[in-house]
């Protein structure tokens, strides 16, 4: 019982030594195996390694695919005109040489993107400064971005230490004025838009004020025209009337005479309620004093 006790504790310890000797690399990362605190070799295929048990050696990784550093710095920067503004932005980048990361910038992504993220807001810092906004906000926004790349680039590739990163990109997602500036911005851009505002009403009154006055003028004429050609039409309808009845009273002045005080004394007692005081024998009753109410013709 002994001995099988001792045989499997044994396979125990030998499976326990042997799996402490192998480590798998994934195809996304890169191997260092260390060795006392110092970098032994990196494995950059992937697969199934050994290395010497602890802690004769060890094994730590680091990842090899390419990576993203946003900004989330919002402090504004100011632009050549002294204009406040803050800027978003983005650096797409990987681990290109493990050896010389690791000895230069730290043994894990984070430390890299600390130190990466400090150097690409300086940059910016700086080429924000020698522009202005309008150029900020044009087509010279991808020479920004370019230089930069180009000054990332030269302090990660520095001679004397270089991270062994790499930087693939570097991107601008916003620009806008820092917040203290912004409302005052709004009230600028809200005072520029009501006064367009206003100028287009007033031009819309002085062009209806302008076009009422016109249909205006048109109507008096129209109308004064209309009353010239009524009355020029009136007159001839009177004289032509004139004319005939004078036509035909006087063929018959007796007639006309007594037509005419028919017409008087209907408008005289057109009404019940009238009351006249008249002499009766004024020329008003003539005609009702006459035995002969029709005139012989």
């Amino acid at each position: 019982m002994n001995k099988l006790g001792f045989i499997i504790t044994s396979l125990i310890v030998v499976l326990a030594i042997a799996s402490s000797t192998l480590f798998v690399v994934d195809q996304r990362q890169f191997g260092v195996v260390f060795q006392l605190g110092q970098i032994k070799r990196v494995v950059t295929e992937p697969g199934l390694n050994f290395k010497m048990p602890p802690p004769f050696q060890n094994v730590s990784y680091i990842d090899k695919r390419l990576l993203t550093l946003e900004s989330t710095d919002t402090e504004p920067t100011l632009t050549a005109e002294k204009q406040r503004v803050v800027i978003d932005w983005y650096v797409r980048w990987r681990i290109s040489e493990p050896q010389e990361y690791i000895r230069n910038v730290g043994v894990n992504e984070r430390a890299g993107a600390l130190q990466l993220n400090r150097v690409v807001r300086n940059s910016f810092q700086q080429e924000v400064n020698k522009r202005t906004v309008n150029e900020l906000l044009s087509t010279r926004r991808e020479e920004l971005m370019a230089d930069v790349k180009r000054e990332v680039l030269a302090a990660v590739r520095g001679a004397d230490k270089p991270w062994g990163m790499d930087v693939v990109d570097v991107r601008i997602t916003r620009v806008d004025y820092a917040e203290s500036i912004t409302a005052s911005v709004y009230q600028r851009m809200e005072a520029e838009r009501k006064r367009v505002a206003n100028e287009l009403r007033s031009t819309g009154f002085a062009e209806g004020e302008k076009i009422r006055a016109d249909a205006d003028r048109q109507r008096e004429v129209i109308v004064s025209q209309a009353y010239r050609d009524a009355q020029l039409i009136k007159g001839a309808g009177d004289a032509k009337a004139a004319g005939l009845f004078g036509d035909a009273f006087g063929r018959d002045p007796a007639f006309a005479q007594f037509y005419r005080s028919l017409d008087a004394y209907k408008a005289s007692f057109a009404s019940k309620s009238d009351v006249l005081v008249v002499d009766p024998s004024s020329d008003f009753f003539k005609g009702m004093r006459s035995s002969n109410l029709a005139p012989a013709r």
